[in-house]
């Protein structure tokens, strides 16, 4: 810092003098490229100041393995790129199975479920921990975000199982699909209103607080439904593929549309995470309390590993001709407008002139990232057998970069992706057999659970 040391200087008070202002007024007068970015960062973006031109310009978007040959989906004022990330992976095997070039899922009817899911589980954790006080910091947590957007693998893969899949056309998008947040208002409050009265039976026992719980989830029922539509039970399921003929299944429920069209065993699937924090062995399983949307379904389990794991096995995966659903901390030396990433894309040091020192598990540990988004890496640019950039599916639509396709340098994923999914069998021995063992529980408020809040 430009203040240097000063041996003669008293020592700094609890409180903010104006002498102690006055320093720090003279210090910043004093260097002339203070005030030079004090007139840029004033009339400027200060993303547009910081831009990196060597680095944005350095980034050639093509990459030697792209699977990608169909149109970016737009989860638009909604926090369902998990959602969207996991049927975007779905939906290559069915298009190829319909003859189709493009084909989407309906993210509503999942979402639906997820919200009535969600509810329950929320109320099943407050039934559960009744007899702690209202502000105990489980509690607190749970009733700061009741009914959120987001979601993790696990989950997704929770819904597909029990409540199957249909095409976009058989439940399509809504107002509110499209733009949660009223809904969630509404439904937030009756979740609290409805944790008030669960937690209000508590020396009645589980029963008398499960019969409250029903009429709870009878208005959340009501809500979904007003906002979304009703979730159908069958369709009649007919289409044109890409050569103009006429294909017709016949009436279908959801389940059976999955077990037909998704071509993937994602139950075979397990989420590696790379969390470098000394508290998180690599190697061993963690879950995170309360973190799910369906009660009784398999847990979320992330499996820590090493990052250069991580970018082998999703590098081998697209390679073998299969994408690869991840999250990350998305908003970190982003550049949306041309659809890039890069670890120094914005020199923020120059401007501030200040030092930004910490690394990612300092990060995580101080609460200056987390994951944020998730997306599908559709391609991969190997040099001498590493990656040197990714090609990323994002769910923001078409409009910019490559038509929704964004390019990842090698250098953000190993800062900022914490996440993979990919088949168990691609797996080391050693790391598959570390599935095996019961996995740490983290407290509800981690960070690992940050992309499901």
């Amino acid at each position: 810092m430009t203040t240097g040391n000063d041996d003669t200087r008293p020592a700094m008070a609890r409180n903010l003098t104006p002498d102690e202002v006055e320093l720090f007024e003279k210090a910043f007068a004093s260097r002339p490229a203070n005030q030079l970015m004090q007139n840029a960062v004033t009339q400027t973006s200060v993303d547009d100041v910081a831009l990196d031109r060597r680095v944005l310009t350095g980034i050639d978007h093509s990459v030697s393995h792209h699977l990608d040959d169909w149109k970016a989906t737009n989860q638009k004022q909604s926090g369902r790129c998990w959602m969207f990330a996991g049927l975007n992976l779905l939906r290559v095997g069915a298009a190829e199975k319909l003859g189709v070039k493009d084909f989407e899922f309906s993210q509503n009817y999942l979402l639906w479920w997820d919200k009535f899911e969600r509810a329950n589980h929320f109320l099943e954790a407050v039934v559960e921990t009744s007899g702690r006080d209202v502000d105990d910091r489980t509690v607190a947590g749970l009733l700061k975000d009741p009914i959120g957007d987001g979601g993790q693998w696990n989950m997704f893969v929770a819904l597909v199982a029990k409540h199957g899949l249909v095409p976009k056309s058989a439940m399509p998008e809504t107002d509110s699909s499209s733009a949660t947040r009223a809904m969630n208002r509404a439904l937030g409050t009756l979740l609290r209103q409805g944790a008030r009265d669960v937690r209000g039976l508590a020396a009645e026992g589980p029963e008398a607080q499960r019969e409250c719980k029903r009429e709870v989830l009878a208005a959340v029922h009501r809500v979904l439904s007003i906002h979304l539509g009703t979730p159908p039970r069958r369709f009649l399921w007919q289409w044109e593929d890409k050569d103009k003929e006429f294909h017709r299944d016949g009436w279908l429920t959801p389940k059976e549309f999955a077990d037909a069209y998704v071509q993937l065993p994602i139950d075979e699937y397990v989420c590696l995470v790379h969390d470098p924090r000394e508290s998180s062995p690599v190697g061993r399983t963690f879950t995170v309390e309360y973190l799910g949307n369906i009660v009784d379904a398999p847990p979320v389990i992330y499996l820590n590993a090493g990052i250069d794991q991580l970018k082998q096995l999703a590098m081998d995966s697209i390679v073998g001709g299969e994408p690869v659903w991840f999250g990350c901390d998305v908003a970190k030396m982003m550049r949306s407008d041309v659809g890039v990433w890069d670890a120094a894309l914005f020199d923020y040091a120059g401007v501030y002139d200040a030092s930004f020192t910490m690394d990612k598990a300092d990060r995580l540990l101080h609460h200056d990232t987390e994951m944020t988004h998730a997306m599908l890496f559709t391609g991969v640019d190997v040099v001498d057998g590493n990656p040197r950039r990714w090609r990323v599916e994002n769910s923001w639509g078409g409009e910019n970069a490559d038509k929704g396709f964004w390019t990842m340098n090698d250098s953000w994923f190993g800062e900022h992706v914490f996440e993979i999914a990919v088949r168990r069998s691609a797996l080391p021995a050693d790391l598959a057999a570390a599935l095996d063992g019961d996995p740490i529980v983290l407290p509800s408020w981690d960070p690992m659970g940050a992309l499901a809040r």
